[in-house]
C-alpha cells in the first residue's frame, strides 16, 4: 500500500546500468520515474560512463535524476526496486552486474536507518559516480573532500547525450 508524504519531498536517485543496452536502460528508467505515481522527473544529469567500484563487469553508464514526490520514502524505495525487476535486474551476489540500478541518494531532509533503507545513502559520497552527475545538477552539494576522496575513480561524460 502506497502512502504519501503532504506536500513534495525533492528526491535524488543514482541510476546504473551495465548489462545489455545499458544507455537505453537509463534513458528509459527516466522516463519510468517522471510516471511514477504523485512524482515529477524535474531534471536529469549527463549520462556517465565509469568503471566498475568495487565491482567486476563491463563498464557502467551512470546519472543522477532530481524528483519531486508525493510518495514517501519506502514507497519510493518500492517504486525504484519495481523499475529495476521490470528491466530484468537480478540480485545473485553483491555488486553483480545489472540491467538497471536505482538508489535512492537523499529524500529532502530525511534522515532514515532501518535494516531496509538508509538516506542519506551510506555511500554516496565515495562514488564518483554518484558525484560527479549529481554535481550536473546540484554543485553545492559535493563538496572539496568529496572530489578528494573520489579522485582515483574513473569516470568520464558519455560521448553522446540522448536516446
Amino acid at each position: 500500500m502506497q502512502s504519501a508524504v503532504r506536500e513534495p519531498v525533492t528526491a535524488w536517485v543514482a541510476l546504473g546500468a551495465n548489462l545489455g543496452d545499458a544507455r537505453q536502460a537509463v534513458w528509459q528508467a527516466f522516463e519510468a520515474l517522471g510516471r511514477l505515481p504523485g512524482t515529477q522527473l524535474m531534471a536529469r544529469s549527463r549520462l556517465y560512463r565509469s568503471a566498475p567500484h568495487l565491482a567486476q563487469g563491463p563498464d557502467f553508464v551512470n546519472a543522477v535524476a532530481r524528483l519531486e514526490t508525493r510518495l514517501s520514502a519506502p514507497d519510493l524505495l518500492d517504486a525504484l526496486q519495481a523499475l529495476e525487476t521490470r528491466a530484468g535486474r537480478e540480485r545473485p551476489y553483491v555488486n553483480a552486474p545489472r540491467t538497471l540500478d536505482l538508489d535512492l541518494i537523499l529524500f529532502g531532509q530525511s534522515r532514515i536507518d532501518s535494516p531496509r533503507l538508509q538516506v542519506p545513502h551510506p555511500r554516496w559520497r565515495e562514488r564518483a559516480f554518484v558525484l560527479l552527475p549529481l554535481a550536473d545538477l546540484w554543485p553545492d552539494c559535493v563538496s572539496a573532500d568529496d572530489w578528494a576522496g573520489v579522485a582515483n575513480q574513473q569516470i568520464e561524460v558519455w560521448p553522446e547525450d540522448g536516446p
